[in-house]
């Protein structure tokens, strides 16, 4: 069974079409990215994912649970990171670890939160309040904390937007080797489609809500004789804009 299954997914807001018949399916195991400029319909697909708005139309399926009539247990086996995601400033990273293990309802709290702290890799700096965190600090704690508590699915949006390129190698190292202990998936999205590269197995390129292209990184490299993603991006988006 597919770990994430999406098929014709459409999402409308008013008029504006975010997703435009979207399909892609994410295996046990697997990476997997959204990739596009801002706009482009990644962050409604997350949230559709995460079961936080509905379809309009069309079928997604998590581990074979219905995003709509099945949300409440697929929230049990997910987790989500927004963008957006922030910390408790006046919390210490233990502090704030421990506060959201027992808001996440898992049955070992502090199991968990050694589990985000390996993860993690602060160290001793998890002793100290967050607000003298660096960004990178910030983001490898909310990683950590989306992951502590061993979903099967992690859906993380933007996991290293602004981050430095040092900060944003360590976030995907917690992240691959957080695939690769747990056989779990991961469902990412990222306007950096340099990044991509290192950190997915498999790709959808997107625009304007609608999937120009799909494949891994070397397959999409090869197929557009492309050095890098983004130059498949740009191909991508002028074969689509050439059929009309």
């Amino acid at each position: 069974m597919d770990a994430v299954d999406v098929r014709d997914l459409v999402k409308v807001f008013k008029r504006v079409v975010a997703v435009d018949h979207l399909s892609f399916n994410v295996k046990q195991g697997e990476v997997f990215g959204l990739i596009g400029p801002n706009g482009a319909g990644k962050t409604t697909t997350l949230r559709v994912l995460a079961t936080l708005i509905r379809p309009s139309s069309g079928s997604v399926k998590v581990y074979g649970l219905d995003v709509v009539r099945e949300a409440p247990a697929i929230r049990r086996i997910i987790s989500y990171l927004p963008e957006e995601a922030g910390a408790y400033n006046n919390l210490t990273g233990l502090e704030f670890l421990r506060f959201m293990a027992s808001l996440s309802g898992v049955e070992d709290v502090e199991g968990a939160v050694a589990r985000a702290a390996e993860l993690s890799g602060l160290g001793t700096r998890l002793r100290d309040k967050i607000k003298t965190y660096s960004k990178g600090m910030k983001r490898r704690l909310l990683v950590a904390r989306a992951l502590m508590s061993r979903p099967r699915l992690a859906i993380l949006d933007e996991p290293t937007s602004g981050l430095d390129v040092v900060s944003a190698a360590s976030v995907r190292e917690v992240i691959r080797s957080y695939v690769e202990s747990e056989r779990a998936a991961v469902v990412v999205s990222s306007h950096n489609m340099l990044e991509v590269e290192y950190l997915c197995d498999r790709v959808v390129v997107m625009d304007k809500g609608r999937k120009l292209v799909e494949g891994s990184p070397k397959e999409l490299k090869e197929r557009f004789r492309a050095s890098n993603l983004e130059e498949v991006f740009v191909a991508a988006v002028r074969g689509h804009g050439s059929h009309g």
